[in-house]
């Protein structure tokens, strides 16, 4: 894990169709290159969700670790907002909105996501080109 020592680390539901596609959304939107990526499935994943004593049956979905903090839920999902290019960082203004109120809004889509955007039978596998931002 040295090799991303100054890397933001996100961990995203492997078989989850809208957390892949908001996966390449990212991408697309980190020209300075400040991510790695690895599934929630993945031995990387399931280490780093034990090292900040996340419970996967809490979190399921999206994981931000920035500089040893990490970050769930509607949380991660504004903090990787705010490191994007465009105008994606501006969405950082709902983090004034209490966690609380917020991962409602977030639970719901992510207690629906398989149903509304389907699942994978398995990890997305990353193209060659992308393969180096992906751990594990």
């Amino acid at each position: 894990m040295e090799e991303v020592k100054d890397k933001k680390i996100i961990l995203f539901d492997g078989v989850c169709n809208l957390c892949n596609s908001s996966i390449t959304f990212v991408i697309k939107h980190d020209p300075k290159d400040l991510f790695r990526y690895a599934p929630l499935q993945s031995d990387i994943g399931k280490s780093l969700m034990e090292k900040h004593q996340i419970d996967p049956k809490e979190t399921d979905s999206i994981i931000l670790i920035d500089q040893e903090k990490a970050y769930t839920k509607s949380s991660a999902a504004l903090h990787i907002a705010r490191s994007l290019s465009g105008g994606y960082p501006l969405l950082a203004i709902f983090l004034i909105i209490p966690a609380f109120l917020r991962n409602l809004v977030y639970d719901f889509i992510a207690k629906n996501r398989y149903k509304w955007y389907g699942k994978k039978e398995s990890c997305m596998i990353p193209t060659p080109e992308l393969k180096a931002k992906f751990l594990g």
